[in-house]
């Protein structure tokens, strides 16, 4: 890989991960299924 390409190729990256960063994440967090059923547990109502 010739130098010109590995240096736009780095910087490319990098102006990426600055756009990937500046996006608003609207994915809620993922919640195991273990907590998932610890929680259930916890809200269900007793009889």
């Amino acid at each position: 890989m010739n130098r010109k390409k590995k240096m736009n190729k780095v910087l490319n990256q990098k102006i990426k991960k600055a756009n990937a960063k500046s996006q608003p994440n609207n994915k809620p967090r993922y919640i195991s299924k273990a907590e998932r059923a610890a929680a259930a547990e916890r809200d269900a109502p007793e009889v």
